[in-house]
């Protein structure tokens, strides 16, 4: 405030006026009362002496009739606000805008924040569930051999326990798209290249997978020692399949590819097991029907179905990215330093 009383004065000398009525119009305030300023709402009067402050000229009729006219519509808003009753709850984000009102197409209100109803799709059921990649070369086998050997211990200990089971292959399988994505989109930032459209399909992946996690936690309520199981697996796992990632991106897409296989065999068992009567074919969980565009009156088979036929897509893509996105990758000790560094 003192520049501005400094600048009023030496514009009034150079412009041969009275220096007197821009200091009283810029900085001569009415200090507040106590009372005053805490019986007054919505700041009101700060904003009123914070204007007279600012102002080089005297307030006109003109403003101050604005501001009574500010102060009803305020007001008015506040007692239109009250009658609606305590159920109106004003929902904003955390730039203070209020998310938008979203419905279904039934014109309900929209309940998920975790997806919206563009990012919904219908699964294609007619992709072949059979296709299985036959290992041709070294790292192939690799491939094959490791994944197979991982399903020994995941065998043994759910048996056919196929929901926890597919609720704890769905925490790892959301982690390969996430790895891929990261290292793609880090690579494409320090070397200024197109990704090729690699780094949103990859973590389009990994979304996807998440949302299989989240329509089998409503169906299946994970105790202690399973969510315990999680954290472990899911530690030793992301780390080892970065590295993987980062030596051999051929090898890892490859390892995903036959984990997909497994996925679809699992899901295929499970079917199974429903059609047989040994699980309940209970009604399908409303983020399920909502994602899939499922029908109101689907049911726990439905839902598996659909899973099923995303990891067959899945299982196409990464044998299709272990041979195409190869040449996108010449990694050696520069790029693996600067990879890791990022990280850090």
């Amino acid at each position: 405030m003192n520049r501005i009383a400094v600048r009023s004065v030496v514009g009034g000398l150079l412009g041969g006026r009275n220096c007197n009525r821009y200091i009283s119009t810029a900085v001569a305030v009415r200090p507040l009362d106590g009372a005053e300023f805490l019986n007054r709402r919505n700041g009101d009067v700060l904003g009123f002496y914070w204007r007279r402050m600012m102002s080089t000229v005297p307030q006109s009729a003109e403003t101050a009739s604005l501001g009574e006219k500010e102060q009803k519509e305020s007001q008015s808003s506040v007692s239109d606000d009250a009658k609606k009753g305590s159920d109106s709850v004003v929902v904003s984000n955390y730039w203070g805008i209020q998310r938008p009102k979203i419905t279904r197409e039934d014109g309900s209100e929209w309940p998920w924040n975790c997806f919206m109803p563009w990012e919904t799709y219908k699964s294609d059921l007619s992709i072949d569930l059979s296709k299985h990649h036959v290992p041709k070369t070294f790292l192939d086998r690799v491939a094959y051999r490791t994944v197979k050997l991982l399903r020994i211990p995941t065998d043994v200990f759910f048996q056919r326990r196929y929901g926890c089971r597919a609720m704890m292959l769905e925490t790892v399988a959301a982690v390969p798209g996430m790895v891929g994505g990261m290292l793609l989109h880090l690579r494409s930032l320090r070397k200024f290249q197109q990704s090729g459209g690699w780094i949103k399909a990859l973590l389009e992946e990994a979304e996807n997978e998440r949302m299989h996690l989240m329509t089998m936690v409503e169906l299946v309520k994970p105790v202690w020692y399973e969510r315990l199981l999680v954290l472990a697996v899911q530690g030793v796992f992301f780390n080892a399949f970065f590295v993987l990632y980062v030596l051999s991106p051929k090898l890892a897409h490859r390892v995903v590819g036959y984990l997909e296989e497994e996925a679809i065999h699992s899901y295929t068992e499970y079917l199974k097991d429903i059609d047989s009567g040994k699980i309940e074919n209970v009604p399908a969980p409303a983020i399920a029907i909502d994602y899939w565009r499922l029908p109101k009156d689907s049911t726990l088979k439905d839902v598996i179905t659909v899973i099923r036929a995303d990891e067959a897509h899945h299982r196409d893509v990464n044998h299709f990215a272990s041979v195409s996105i190869k040449h996108l990758f010449h990694y050696h000790a520069f790029h693996w330093f600067f990879t890791i560094l990022s990280l850090l």
